[in-house]
């Protein structure tokens, strides 16, 4: 090839290669038929198309909104409403975002979570970035780690099996008390907590307890593990996933809902993505979840009141 016919093809494909582009640019500016059918769907579904969704890639917003309305909004599936939104609230609390924080705890309000279940969410997922942290940073061994769980899962059925009566409450006042009474509960004393400093033992054991382990609180056990689980995964902490996923299987977790909360915790770090890395009005957005929550609310009266004629 002469270097005159070299320099023909360049132009040409410079040329032809603008063209494609300027061709693909003016496709673009009419808009995607997909993004205008999600625009649709949106305003069908929230009575107005939120300014966030507005400022979502035309690309990204048909999937990004299909996932949400089958996942997060969808009343049928494995997980209701409340759990979904509190273990969104759970991941988004520890990324942080503020704005899936603000998101979730109005959406789990409004599908009936109290402000004690609100928090307890929350302190789920400070439980879990706190030993998620101590058993990375003391380089844990996965192989021991499994075995220790499930020492704890075997130990926890034969407990429930028995029915043995709880032991004399121990107080808790130090890093050797600490360590009695994780035996007297557990009925074993696994290495992470042997490794714990002693003097911040006494505490440490306390929270994991009263949060985690307690079968008293507003939120139920397994959706304790779930959050867990949730917040774990997109870490994400190898140990704990391990955990959460074992525990909350002893506490009843379906494998689709466990499934089910992996998943919210997907679309709660994609979805903070977009809304951070966009740089969303932040005011703007709360506007926008208080008037779907309005919206929502007002459905679900006039729901109430038809069904009660």
């Amino acid at each position: 090839m002469t270097r005159t016919t070299k320099t023909l093809s360049l132009t040409l494909a410079f040329v032809f290669g603008s063209l494609s582009t300027a061709t693909r640019a003016a496709e673009a500016a009419k808009g995607s038929p997909a993004a205008a059918e999600a625009r649709a769907d949106i305003q069908k579904t929230l009575g107005f198309v939120p300014q966030f969704f507005l400022k979502f890639p035309e690309t990204a917003l048909p999937g990004a909104w299909e996932e949400m309305k089958t996942l997060q909004l969808n009343p049928a599936t494995a997980l209701p409403g409340r759990s979904k939104e509190l273990i969104g609230l759970a991941v988004a609390a520890q990324i942080p975002c503020h704005y899936c924080i603000y998101a979730h705890t109005e959406f789990a309000k409004l599908n009936g979570a109290s402000d004690e279940e609100v928090g307890e969410a929350v302190a789920m997922a400070a439980t879990t970035r706190h030993w998620s942290t101590f058993l990375n940073g003391i380089q844990t061994d996965e192989g021991k780690f499994r075995a220790e769980i499930a020492k704890l899962v075997g130990n926890a059925k034969q407990a429930a099996a028995s029915h043995a009566p709880a032991g004399k409450p121990i107080a808790v006042v130090d890093g050797q008390s600490a360590l009695r009474d994780v035996m007297q509960t557990l009925g074993y004393v696994p290495e992470f907590l042997k490794r714990f400093p002693d003097e911040a033992r006494a505490g440490a054991w306390r929270q994991f307890r009263d949060v985690q382990l307690s079968q008293t609180t507003a939120v139920a056990p397994k959706n304790k593990e779930l959050m867990g689980l949730a917040v774990a995964s997109q870490i994400p902490c190898r140990f704990c996933i391990i955990a959460h996923t074992e525990f909350a299987k002893l506490a009843g977790a379906s494998d689709a809902e466990i499934d089910e909360a992996i998943a919210m915790a997907s679309l709660t770090r994609d979805l903070s993505t977009m809304l951070n890395g966009m740089q969303v009005d932040e005011p703007q957005f709360h506007r926008d979840v208080d008037r779907i929550v309005k919206g929502a609310a007002a459905a679900a009266k006039k729901a109430r009141t038809t069904a009660a004629r």
